[in-house]
């Protein structure tokens, strides 16, 4: 019989779907073909499996070669498919056995020596492979993200002759371990001085996975602030890990097995384009924000981005998924992040600054603050101002500021209540979820409908400040939402008055 099936896998946002490779070997002018919607770089492989099958002095069959990769409407990318190419080939001409090749997924580049290289992908590649029940064969540089995936028995092999003589039962392959997780210890809390206003509300963002705004004057800490919020944040769950790993794993920038448990933190630079932040491509590839995916997007100079990067976050900031679509098709990434922005009070950023030393004025101030779109604005749960700090909170021998273990101790408490509650964050509370759990008594009721009409606020803006006040009562042990709670968190959106005085 000159016909082999060979089982691999697709890259197809962070999906990974299943990819039957069939080599039939006819009879005629050699030449070999291969179909199924490849793109350049699988079409080459043609060249590649040649000199890797004669390198491994195995013969290649001077037969008509036909390889179908099907699904046929599916694009093909990528050297991930020479290895499942070779392995076919050298099936249907019977060097190696066929029915050892059901069992088995195969993924891997070829080099012209045979050798196994490097792709991308794998971990979606090993988490198929685990529910479909086949075991996985991949390069030595893969194996540590293959082993990521629990319940899959991933194999790694240096060369194309070490899965052949794997296959032919003559040697076994080394089975593919993980690394010991590692949590570097990240910048602290205790660093920052002073700023006990943001501190707090950097508390209460990681508390309740808010978004937050810090705004204020060149050198005031915001940047430091937004830094030491992964380091608040409770350790990701093997799930949200998993998660966000595939994604880093499908974005082509590589992905280190041995840190895969820590949240990730993005801090693009201003500059930044649209597609760079959503994500994009002729083969779709993830963006800054669901590289942020369970983790902290940072966003500083917020006014000085161009407003359609800015607007594409509005979006994901609500539903948590990004969805790029192209002619042919749809690829879509998860994008559940957490947003922390700063921004300058004005253009020279002195604006309210006791010194005054703020020169602008009060259109400049407004063309300014209007380069952020209310939209955007309004979706940021905490909206924080954070002032100059004086010279002696500086000093070297000043109080250090509470650490991050302590505070996280806080939020991680603050969090087991909200998951034993809802199972999940209160920004991710829903307008039906909200009634039962963010009630307010009568009066709070009055205070919070007064507070909307003076600061002229949306029904969103509302919504969001219940959310805030049901994470302060958390934090607080409380099982209800109080006065003390409802002010604080209507204190969190007093900037959108403050700025417009500013302006005025």
């Amino acid at each position: 019989m000159t016909l082999a099936l060979v089982h691999s896998r697709a890259r197809a946002g962070v999906a990974a779907p299943a990819v039957k490779v069939e080599v039939h070997l006819g009879g005629g002018v050699p030449r070999m073909s291969i179909v199924g919607l490849p793109e350049a770089a699988v079409r080459e492989a043609k060249d590649r499996v040649r000199a890797a099958i004669q390198c491994a002095q195995f013969e290649f069959p001077a037969r008509v070669i036909t390889v179908n990769l099907a699904p046929a409407d599916l694009p093909k990318d990528g050297g991930r498919f020479d290895l499942p190419i070779a392995i076919g080939i050298l099936a249907a001409s019977g060097q190696v056995p066929r029915d050892a090749l059901d069992q088995y997924e195969f993924l891997g580049e070829l080099g012209l020596t045979g050798e196994l290289r490097v792709i991308d992908g794998v971990l979606p590649a090993a988490l198929a492979a685990a529910a479909a029940g086949r075991k996985l064969i991949v390069p030595p540089g893969n194996g540590a993200e293959a082993a990521l995936a629990k319940g899959v028995e991933a194999y790694t092999a240096r060369t194309l002759l070490e899965v052949c003589a794997a296959l032919n039962g003559s040697k076994s392959l080394p089975l593919a371990t993980a690394p010991s997780a590692q949590r570097s210890r990240g910048p602290d809390m205790e660093d920052v001085r002073g700023q006990a206003h943001a501190r707090r509300a950097l508390e209460v963002a990681a508390a309740g996975n808010h978004h937050l705004l810090l705004i204020g004057p060149p050198g005031c800490g915001k940047t430091l602030l937004a830094s030491r919020l992964p380091g608040l944040l409770p350790e990701a769950s093997e799930a949200e890990a998993l998660e966000a790993a595939a994604i880093a794993s499908v974005s082509g920038r590589g992905l280190d097995p041995s840190r895969w448990r820590e949240r990730p933190y993005r801090s693009p630079h201003h500059t930044a384009s649209a597609v760079a932040l959503v994500g994009g491509g002729a083969q779709p590839r993830p963006g800054e924000i669901s590289l942020a995916h369970q983790g902290v997007l940072f966003l500083d100079e917020l006014p000085e981005w161009d407003r359609r990067a800015l607007e594409v976050l509005r979006e994901p900031l609500e539903s948590g998924v990004v969805t790029i679509s192209r002619a042919a098709r749809q690829s879509e990434f998860p994008a559940r992040f957490q947003l922390v922005a700063a921004m300058n009070p004005c253009p020279c950023g002195w604006a309210g600054d006791p010194s005054a030393r703020c020169r602008c004025s009060g259109e400049a101030i407004r063309r300014y603050r209007a380069k952020v779109s209310g939209p955007l604005m309004d979706r940021i749960d905490l909206h924080v101002e954070v002032p100059r700090l004086p010279s002696a909170d500086l000093r070297p021998d000043a109080t250090p500021g509470e650490s991050s273990a302590a505070v996280r101790a806080r939020v991680e408490q603050a969090r087991a209540v909200q998951h034993d509650r809802a199972g999940k964050a209160n920004a991710q509370l829903t307008q039906g979820e909200m009634s039962d759990v963010c009630r307010l008594g009568a009066n709070d009721q009055l205070l919070l409908e007064r507070a909307i009409e003076a600061l002229q606020l949306s029904a969103r803006s509302m919504h969001r400040i219940l959310r805030v006040a049901r994470t302060i009562a958390d934090l607080g042990g409380s099982d209800r939402i109080l006065s003390p709670h409802l002010t604080e968190a209507l204190g969190y959106r007093r900037i959108d008055r403050g700025l417009a005085r500013l302006a005025a």
